[in-house]
C-alpha cells in the first residue's frame, strides 16, 4: 500500500511540530488499514513481540503483558490490546511509516498498533516524546489538554496517568484523521466502536541514556586511559578542599573525549541506530553468494529493507543497526541509507567492485536487507 499524506510539511513544523497538538483531518484520504485485528492478536502471541492488555472494569485498571494465549476471558467493552513495533513484525505495517520521512530519520522509534472494543482506552496520560495517531477503522474520540504542569498516578503499578484535564481539542476521530500531539500534553482517547488505531511515535533520547551510551563506548574502546596530572599543583590553607581550577580540570578531561568529533561520531552512529525492539531478523538459508547478489540485481530484482531497521547517515559514513558499513563507494551507501526498496541502478558502479558486493552480501546474509517476493 502506498500511503499519501496530504499534509504541508513546513506550514506543519512551523506552526505544531513540538508546540501545539492538532487534529489533520483526512490526514490520509481512503484510508485502508495495513492488518487487521485478527492479525494484531495473532501477534500478540508470539513471545518476541511486546504487547499489552488494558481494561478498565467497574472502576479499576488492569493491565497484563504478553505473549497472550486466548482472548475468550475479554468482554464486549472497556479494553485495548496494544503492539509495540509492529512494523518491524508485520511488512505491509511498515508502509505506514514513510510519509512521516519529512521529519528525520533518526528521531522515529515505531508503529504501535491498537485494537479498542467501545470504552476502550489507556486512561488519560501524557508521553514524552512526539506521536502521531492515525484512526483506522472504527471512530474513537480524543481529549487533549494544555501542557501544564500535572500530578502523575499510578492506578495500576504498570500504568501511569495524570488528573483529569480541560480540553483544548475534543474530538472524534474518523478513518483517516490523524492527531499530532507534542510531548507533555496530556491526553485520552476513547473507542466509540471496535476500531484500530496506529501510533507513529517520535524518540527523544535523554540526558542520562546519552551519557550511558557514550560512557559505554569509551569503556569498550579503552579510551580516555590519561590521567589527571598537576605539575604545579596549587597550595591551599586546608588539604581537604578540591580547588575550582582542578574541577575544571577534570571536567575539561571528560568533556575532551565527548568533543573529539570522529569519536563522538562514531559512538552517536552506532548508539542511534541500534534497534529499540527486537527485529524480526530471518537469514537466508542457504547464505547468497556475492554473484547471486549481482545477477539478481542486474536481472531487476529489489532488495526491500528489513522493517524496523535503522540504517542512518553523519556525513559520509553510514550506519545501520549499531554497526558503521564500510566501503568507498559514497553513493552507494547513500542509496543504502535513502531508499528503502533499492534496485541495481541505486548502487550503479560498486556492483563492479567484488569487495563492495562482498559487504552487501553480507548485509543481506545478516537478513538487514532481503529480495522483494
Amino acid at each position: 500500500m502506498d500511503y499519501q499524506l496530504a499534509l504541508n510539511w513546513p506550514d506543519f513544523i512551523e506552526r505544531y511540530w513540538q508546540k501545539r497538538p492538532v487534529v489533520l483531518k483526512r490526514g490520509f484520504a481512503n484510508f485502508v488499514d495495513p492488518i487487521s485485528p485478527d492479525e494484531l492478536a495473532g501477534l500478540a502471541m508470539e513471545s518476541e513481540v511486546d504487547s499489552r492488555l488494558v481494561s478498565h472494569q467497574e472502576g479499576k485498571w488492569q493491565l497484563s503483558h504478553g505473549p497472550f494465549e486466548s482472548y475468550d476471558h475479554l468482554g464486549e467493552n472497556d479494553w485495548s490490546l496494544l503492539v509495540q513495533a509492529v512494523n518491524q513484525w508485520h511488512e505491509p505495517t511498515a508502509a505506514l511509516m514513510r510519509p512521516f520521512r519529512a521529519l528525520p530519520d533518526w528521531r522515529v522509534d515505531d508503529l504501535m498498533i491498537s485494537f479498542s472494543v467501545p470504552g476502550g482506552g489507556v486512561g488519560p496520560h501524557l508521553d514524552q516524546y512526539d506521536v502521531f495517531i492515525i484512526q483506522g477503522t472504527g471512530r474513537r474520540r480524543w481529549r487533549v489538554g494544555e501542557k501544564v504542569p500535572m500530578k502523575q498516578h499510578c492506578p495500576h503499578p504498570d500504568l501511569l496517568q495524570v488528573d483529569p484535564f480541560e480540553a483544548i481539542i475534543d474530538e472524534e476521530l474518523e478513518p483517516g484523521d490523524i492527531l499530532y500531539i507534542p510531548p507533555g500534553f496530556p491526553h485520552e482517547g476513547y473507542s466509540l466502536e471496535n476500531s484500530m488505531n496506529y501510533s507513529v511515535g517520535f524518540h527523544a533520547p535523554n540526558a542520562r541514556e546519552l551519557i550511558s551510551g557514550f560512557a559505554d563506548y569509551v569503556l569498550q574502546r579503552e579510551l580516555g586511559s590519561f590521567r589527571y596530572s598537576d605539575p604545579d599543583i596549587a597550595p591551599r590553607e586546608h588539604p581537604a578542599d578540591i580547588l575550582p581550577a582542578e574541577l575544571d580540570k577534570l571536567r575539561g578531561m571528560m568533556l575532551d573525549l565527548i568533543n573529539e568529533p570522529a569519536n563522538f561520531s562514531q559512538w552517536f552512529g552506532e548508539f542511534i541506530t541500534q534497534a529499540r525492539h527486537e527485529l524480526d531478523i530471518a537469514p537466508p538459508e542457504p547464505p547468497y553468494q556475492p554473484d547471486e547478489i549481482y545477477d539478481a540485481l542486474k536481472q531487476g530484482d529489489k532488495l526491500v529493507r528489513l522493517g524496523g531497521l535503522r540504517v542512518l547517515r553523519i556525513g559520509d559514513e553510514v550506519f545501520a543497526n549499531g554497526e558503521k558499513i564500510d566501503s568507498p563507494h559514497r553513493p552507494a551507501l547513500e542509496a543504502l541509507s535513502s531508499h528503502i526498496v533499492l534496485n541495481g541502478a541505486h548502487f550503479g558502479d560498486a556492483l563492479e567492485d567484488p569487495s563492495f558486493l562482498a559487504m552487501l552480501a553480507a548485509l543481506v546474509n545478516s537478513g538487514y536487507w532481503f529480495f522483494e517476493d
